[in-house]
């Protein structure tokens, strides 16, 4: 039996799809609503919340691998103990009741905000990590401390794998997480960045997932990303398989502090989420280049899909889904 945290997640929900498709027993989590995607004869879904141990060890019951996916993930600084606890207690949760119950392997999600992505003198790898010098964000150090825990795991003999996602695109609610990127080129946003961050298909972070737990790997992280690609470029990519005007205003570091104050104070006045943080700003401005040649030295034969082909097939996804 496989266990999936986060199983409504982007994530969560294609590796669902890709274990089902193996036809592997899976048992998969959920917190308040029961899920209707995903149905199969092979999932098994179950209510638990990973910030609560009791339903959390009878989930965990029969459990041999486990694929923890369950984060919060926000760069609104008001969410800082929500971040902490999900992200930090939750792991912390997870990897006790591995250890509890005997699970062969784990294989946790992870984000290269936790290596400290505020770095443009060098490439980032999986030598590096969080610190208050190379991160602006409370999500990269939630996300760092959550490795922390993972590494005590392994460090007390549980066999696990960390994996260091960059943006991860796919078709999913476009209203909110990577998948809002979309959405603002459909819209014909007309700013942008000069910006460089990697960009990875969800398909190839499930499939590399996969992967990992099926070979005798680890005590090991690894950078999953296809390419460094500037916003702007990727933005301009989907505007135009869309058939929308891409991004042409360039938002320069004066203007981008402008707005990420002028919407912290629009925040509190309306209680509504802002559009751009202070963190989002700064990360918007970085120029961060990923090294991904780890994952392939360990697994010489994965291939990445190419961002021309992963942005074709999600655009065409949201077409049909949201049928326009």
């Amino acid at each position: 039996m496989i266990l999936v945290t986060g199983a409504t997640g982007l994530v969560g929900s294609e590796l669902l799809k890709q274990l089902s498709a193996q036809n592997k027993r899976v048992r998969a989590l959920y917190c308040t609503t029961l899920p209707t995607q995903n149905s199969s004869k092979n999932i098994e879904w179950f209510q638990a919340d990973i910030l609560d141990v009791i339903t959390l060890e009878e989930a965990m019951k029969d459990v041999t691998q486990v694929f923890h996916c369950a984060a919060v993930v926000s760069f609104n600084p008001t969410k800082k103990k929500q971040l902490h606890q999900t992200n930090i207690e939750g792991t912390t949760n997870v990897v006790n009741t591995c250890l509890q119950e005997g699970v062969e392997k784990l294989v946790f999600v992870s984000s290269v905000a936790a290596l400290g992505r505020i770095r443009e003198d060098k490439p980032i790898d999986e030598t590096m990590n969080w610190t208050e010098e190379t991160s602006n964000s409370e999500y990269g150090k939630s996300k760092y401390l959550a490795e922390m825990e993972v590494w005590r795991g392994i460090g007390e003999g549980l066999p696990a794998v960390i994996v260091n996602p960059v943006i991860i695109l796919g078709t999913s609610d476009w209203n909110k997480g990577s998948t809002e990127i979309f959405k603002t080129a459909y819209n014909e946003f007309p700013w942008y960045t000069e910006g460089t961050t990697g960009f990875v298909d969800v398909k190839d972070v499930a499939k590399a997932m996969i992967a990992l737990m099926n070979s005798d790997i680890t005590a090991e992280r690894f950078i999953l990303s296809c390419e460094n690609c500037m916003y702007k470029d990727i933005f301009t990519k989907i505007a135009i398989a869309f058939n929308k005007k891409p991004p042409h205003k360039k938002v320069t570091p004066f203007l981008a502090n402008v707005v990420w104050r002028w919407e912290a104070i629009k925040g509190k006045l309306t209680g509504i989420a802002p559009l751009l943080t202070k963190e989002t700003a700064k990360t918007a401005q970085t120029k961060a280049i990923f090294n991904n040649n780890k994952l392939n030295e360990y697994l010489p034969n994965f291939r990445y899909t190419s961002l021309d082909e992963t942005i074709e097939r999600i655009c065409s996804e949201l077409k049909d889904k949201y049928q326009f």
